[in-house]
């Protein structure tokens, strides 16, 4: 009985691990526009599951889905392999009134046992009430809804692209910091920024850490819901008093705009491109901080450091003998100009020989100076045996929210110090740098060497038989390798190249379908121009066929640094294709011709960007 009991127990602890794996996610963006086109992803990870079901979309205009996509994978990892596979469900949907909308929670059953999704929610802005800017695709992170510019009218103005410069403090006392945050406002999609700013006479200045890759987010200005991001942020430290004029920074940006000049389809089979990179200089604005002297008199064991600190040492070992060495530890906590201060002065006794202490900065930037420790470690060598006593070590700091000067201290310490071996000795530092010198020399035997040996390679026979010989292997091995590329046609690097006359041809034959009427020339079209897309992103991105699916695609595009403006336009008309082959759609000429011409301007993008990321 006890082993029925013991079975059922390990079962039911099983099966509860099994289900508190599955999980259902949903994917969406955290900011959208009202009437801007996003998507909401269910993710499973599973596909055996059953029963999805999802509640009404209150607030959401529900153009179509769920559209369902499968992926797996296999990864080994000390000599077990591991499979995952996930199933995901897509809604395409259009906000219709602003504020913070509920994204409604789904559910699965997996084995008999129901699995919900959990809760998420959407910032909905006001529609931007300026006219022409066109949405360049839902970002999963949130952003800006950019518009492309004409290189006809090749001017971005200043309402469109521009930065702004802030400070945290207007006021503030010598060497304390200050923060000073620039922040991109866009429009326009801007491929790259760069800029620095100048030096400052009279002022230290450390740059903020921040993430290598940024995402915009939606901020509203007079009624333009603008694309924000802090792009940089400094802390300056002023060594000098009175008007601290920071100069603005130039920044030079690279804005991608349409080139409605060329014909799309020129474009693809003559060369060409539908987009064209535009230099904007963007000059911020000038700003002045006011700095404050520091009070006098400064107390003469003022060590230059401004803001809060707290002190601690440690001396070891606390008992040596004559002539080896003890480290006092000091350590100097807190946070402000901490890359300023000086070591503070430790009082050891005359007959110690000290060392320049050792500093060891482990600090980070923030908003109010360097924040984290400094280690100053004093390696001292007493020279003589008896007790002595080293004084508590002082650090006198300013702290500027109470505009006064703290001295803090340590506590005594105290090292007894044995008599060493043989006599006691005062050494300088030079005899003691003699003295490790001559223990490294030794005994240099002298004498001439025999002839035999000496053996001098170069010139002989066996020297010019080895040159042949090398080169013989290199000639073989160039010619291996060229027979090898030319008996291999269909290598990958092969493919690439020849990517865009695989996918021209398709599209031809695609055209030729859209003509035809009926169902079956419906579908033939649809599989033709799906053929193009995702052989075309196939052949570029080194996918076997085994591997070829929409998933992998849109991780390989990920992984070359695709703009994901192109990655969304991808997803877009290959869900658009999908739909309109397996769903009764509008099949008319007209809406052929739209997914023909989608499917060529996303392949002309990729092909821009891929060859500019090799």
């Amino acid at each position: 009985m006890r082993r029925i009991y013991s079975f059922l127990l390990l079962s039911f602890l099983t099966i509860s691990v099994i289900y508190a794996q599955v999980t259902l996610k949903v994917q969406a963006p955290s900011q959208a526009e009202v009437g801007q086109r996003i998507r909401i992803s269910y993710v499973a990870n599973t596909t055996d599951l059953e029963d999805f079901q999802v509640s009404d979309f209150q607030g959401f205009n529900v153009l179509y889905g769920p559209s369902t996509s499968r992926s797996s994978s296999f990864s080994m990892s000390g000599g077990k392999t591991t499979h995952t596979s996930t199933m995901t469900f897509t809604y395409t949907v259009v906000p219709t009134t602003e504020g913070t909308l509920r994204i409604p929670v789904a559910s699965i059953v997996v084995d008999g046992k129901t699995v919900k999704s959990g809760t998420a929610s959407i910032e909905v802005l006001p529609a931007s009430s300026v006219q022409g800017q066109q949405s360049s695709g839902s970002q999963q992170g949130g952003g800006s809804r950019q518009r492309q510019g004409d290189v006809s009218g090749g001017n971005i103005s200043k309402d469109e692209l521009y930065i702004t410069v802030t400070a945290n403090r207007q006021k503030i006392y010598e060497q304390e910091a200050v923060m000073l945050t620039y922040k991109l406002y866009t429009l326009v999609n801007i491929q790259q920024i760069s800029g620095e700013m100048p030096q400052i006479d009279g002022c230290h200045v450390q740059e903020m850490d921040r993430q290598a890759q940024l995402s915009l987010k939606y901020e509203r200005v007079n009624g333009r819901n603008y694309g924000t991001a802090v792009w940089k942020q400094y802390v300056l430290f002023p060594q000098k008093t009175g008007k601290l004029r920071v100069p603005g920074i130039t920044f030079d940006a690279q804005v991608e705009v349409q080139n409605h000049s060329m014909d799309p389809f020129d474009i693809f089979f003559g060369g060409g491109s539908l987009s064209q990179m535009v230099r904007k200089q963007i000059t911020t604005p000038p700003i002045e901080i006011e700095v404050d002297p520091l009070p006098t008199p400064k107390p003469d064991n003022f060590s230059g450091a401004v803001g809060k600190f707290s002190v601690s040492a440690t001396l070891t070992p606390e008992q040596v003998d004559a002539n080896d060495a003890a480290t006092l530890r000091f350590v100097v906590s807190g946070q402000g100009n901490m890359k300023l201060i000086k070591a503070p002065k430790v009082r050891f006794p005359q007959d110690f020989e000290v060392y320049e202490p050792k500093e060891d900065n482990k600090t980070t930037s923030t908003a109010t100076g360097s924040k984290g420790t400094i280690t100053y470690d004093y390696v001292v060598v007493p020279r003589h045996g008896g007790n002595y006593t080293i004084p508590p070590v002082e650090f006198c700091y300013f702290d500027p929210e109470v505009s006064t000067y703290n001295t803090i201290r340590t506590d005594s310490f105290s090292l007894a110090v044995a008599k060493g071996k043989g006599h006691a000795v005062a050494y300088t530092r030079e005899q003691e740098d003699l003295n490790v010198l001559s223990n490294d020399i030794r005994f240099i035997k002298l004498g001439r060497l025999k002839e035999a040996d000496v053996y001098d390679f170069f010139g002989t026979s066996a020297y010019w038989l080895t040159y042949v010989l090398l080169f013989t292997i290199f000639l073989l091995a160039f010619m291996w390798f060229r027979r090898q590329q030319r008996q291999n046609p269909n290598s990958w690097s092969t493919k690439g190249r020849k990517a865009g006359k695989v996918a021209s041809r398709r599209l031809k034959l695609a055209a030729k379908l859209m003509r035809e009427k009926g169902s079956q020339g419906d579908a033939a079209f649809y599989d033709e121009v799906m053929r193009a897309l995702l052989g075309y992103a196939g052949d570029k991105l080194s996918l076997p066929q085994g591997e070829l699916s929409k998933d992998n695609v849109i991780g390989k595009l990920a992984q070359r640094g695709v703009d994901q403006s192109v990655v969304d336009a991808f997803i877009a008309v290959l869900s658009d294709c999908e739909f309109a082959r397996y769903a009764p759609v509008d099949n008319s000429g007209m809406a052929k011709e739209k997914v023909y011409q989608q499917v060529s301007d996303v392949i002309t993008q990729m092909d821009a960007l891929l060859k500019s990321h090799k």
